[in-house]
């Protein structure tokens, strides 16, 4: 496998990251919080650039590349939701434009004649309030439901421009044509992969802006940056994102290829980005001092996303357990 980005993702990522830098800045992010800003003219910016048909494993680099970006502005919209959960469980069932999430626990499935009874309610559905449509995992299978059939309710969360809710199926009637027929497991991957990718960009943004303030803080005549032990710190921020950006592109990159190796990667990836975001979290608060809890900074919400993401789909400890299992496994 290659490890570097060749021209065409290069390029790629350049125009990812000018766009984002125009259509999401931290002025929009502000007011999404501040004042419930609507995000639909975003989103169709994603969807008219084509970033929404990213569906295809191969282009999973070329995926992860626009997540990395989207974390690191914070991106308010429901992209990761439909790009990483729904998308693979429900390949071809959405329509262009339409949002979705994955329904991944707390709903069962019992055979009604032709079709299929939905029952249950399933917690801290990612963009469950506004999604779509909804692909729903259950031991009958995996199926496509529309937003309109269920219940939702938005949770509160750390993260003031991420959306969760509880979503509840109140025998909810699905049709055999709307069972789709995915890999749940290979799903995961995906999800994982890329809630790590936007993790490592939403710490990366914390690095930026920790590099930023400590070049121009002054103390005792010069910035706190000359100081070593503010560079150590610094140094150990850069290593921690370094190394769980590269996990994330080795999960994206074994996904592309159909690697096994997909499911040991996705795990390490996402165990990595819980690692990543638990020290560089600590050492940017830390040297930021006491303006990185007000909220005029906008470092919140880096600290926020990357802080949130460690929750969702399993934290570092959970993963590294899997790891340790299946490096047992392996050896015996």
């Amino acid at each position: 496998m290659l490890f570097e980005f060749d021209p065409d993702q290069r390029l790629w990522q350049d125009s990812v990251r000018d766009v984002v830098a125009k259509e999401c800045p931290p002025a929009l992010i502000r007011a999404v919080a501040d004042d419930g800003a609507d995000t639909a003219a975003l989103w169709k910016v994603y969807t008219g650039l084509g970033w929404t048909e990213l569906t295809d494993p191969a282009e999973a680099v070329e995926l992860a590349i626009v997540l990395e970006e989207l974390g690191r502005a914070t991106d308010p919209t429901p992209y990761l939701a439909t790009m990483t959960q729904f998308a693979p469980l429900a390949s071809g069932a959405g329509e262009p434009g339409q949002s979705g999430t994955a329904v991944l626990g707390g709903v069962t499935a019992r055979a009604d004649g032709r079709g299929w009874v939905l029952t249950g309610t399933a917690r801290h559905v990612l963009d469950g309030d506004r999604a779509d449509r909804l692909a729903v995992v259950t031991g009958g299978g995996v199926f496509v439901v529309d937003a309109a059939e269920v219940t939702a309710t938005r949770t509160s969360v750390f993260d003031p421009v991420l959306h969760l809710a509880d979503v509840t199926f109140d025998g909810v009637r699905v049709g055999q044509e709307r069972r789709t027929g995915a890999d749940p497991a290979r799903a995961r991957h995906i999800a994982l992969a890329g809630m790590a990718a936007t993790m490592v960009g939403a710490c990366r943004r914390i690095l930026d802006l920790t590099l930023e303030h400590v070049r121009t803080r002054h103390q005792f005549g010069a910035p706190i940056g000359s100081f070593q032990a503010v560079q150590h710190k610094a140094a150990d921020m850069h290593v921690a994102v370094e190394r769980a950006r590269a996990l994330a592109y080795f999960a994206a990159l074994t996904i592309a290829a159909d690697d096994p190796r997909r499911r040991v990667a996705a795990a390490m990836a996402k165990a990595a980005a819980g690692e990543c975001q638990s020290l560089v979290v600590r050492h940017g608060l830390q040297l930021f001092g006491a303006m990185g809890f007000t909220w005029e900074n906008d470092l919140q919400f880096a600290l926020k996303r990357a802080m949130t993401g460690e929750q969702l789909l399993g934290g570092a400890a959970e993963h590294r357990a899997l790891i340790a299992k299946e490096c047992h496994a392996v050896e015996l």
